[in-house]
């Protein structure tokens, strides 16, 4: 059973709309696993999301790595004018999303290890290759940093199934089509210039089993997408080298996008 927060509504009614995913994920790094939280956002989400409603609290609350969701959109009262959605959830032990408007690349796994969430940094497991990768492509410059990387770079990291695992083959099919729904939502909002999936046998399985590695004729909320192989220790056909190339032709497709 789930601790119960017993503090009043975390508010995030002032906030802009697409500031909203990083101070959720600051509300996750807050909490420990399996609290609950009462989550106060605006109605309608300001920014790009044109309307509010309960889906897009959900895609919204989900990504910031939290569970078992009661989504309320409380109409305007003579207390107070304005519409707000009220989201009850339980913080899950998973990672947060790390991203926010402005993105050059989103970089999107198939779900984070139980490793990675413990460590708070995805891809974080000893062996993987993405950050690297990542550094020798000129993506990112400092290692196991996604706040960095999204703040002094534009790379955003997120997963298509927020629930961590001790391996990817522990997903049930729902969470990957759930998923696939979200990061169109997400990539559909926030615009990166492309989005980059780590992850073919992930990408088969959730999008297209005949797809291979590069630039795929398929977008992802409207914008351009690349697949790439894993970069886990356990993948020994991809070297470092190839993970790399991979990378920088990711940021290429970005970069052209632009």
């Amino acid at each position: 059973m789930s601790a119960v927060d017993p503090a009043a509504p975390h508010s995030f009614r002032h906030l802009a709309g697409d500031a909203l995913p990083l101070a959720l994920a600051g509300l996750h790094r807050e909490l420990t696993p399996d609290v609950a939280a009462a989550i106060e956002l605006p109605a309608p989400i300001p920014g790009r999301v044109p309307t509010a409603t309960a889906r897009d609290a959900e895609h919204l609350v989900v990504g910031a790595g939290f569970r078992d969701l009661t989504v309320e959109v409380v109409p305007p009262s003579r207390h107070d004018e304005a519409r707000r959605v009220l989201v009850r959830a339980t913080r899950a032990d998973t990672l947060p999303d790390t991203v926010g408007p402005d993105m050059r690349l989103l970089v999107c796994g198939l779900n984070p290890s139980r490793y990675a969430a413990a460590a708070g940094v995805g891809y974080a497991r000893p062996g993987n290759r993405f950050w690297p990768a990542a550094l020798a492509a000129g993506l990112v410059s400092r290692d196991r940093d996604a706040s960095h990387a999204l703040a002094h770079h534009g790379v955003g990291l997120t997963d298509l199934a927020k629930r961590a695992t001790d391996r990817a083959d522990q997903l049930e099919p729902g969470e990957l089509a759930a998923g696939m729904a979200r990061l169109e939502w997400l990539a559909g909002w926030l615009a990166p210039r492309a989005v980059c999936f780590v992850g073919l046998a992930g990408w088969r399985e959730a999008v297209d089993r005949r797809a291979r590695a590069g630039v795929q004729s398929r977008t992802v909320g409207g914008r351009p997408a690349y697949v790439m192989p894993s970069t886990s220790g356990l993948n020994a056909h991809a070297s470092l080298t190839a993970l790399t190339d991979h990378l920088r032709a990711a940021a290429v497709l970005a970069d052209r996008a632009g």
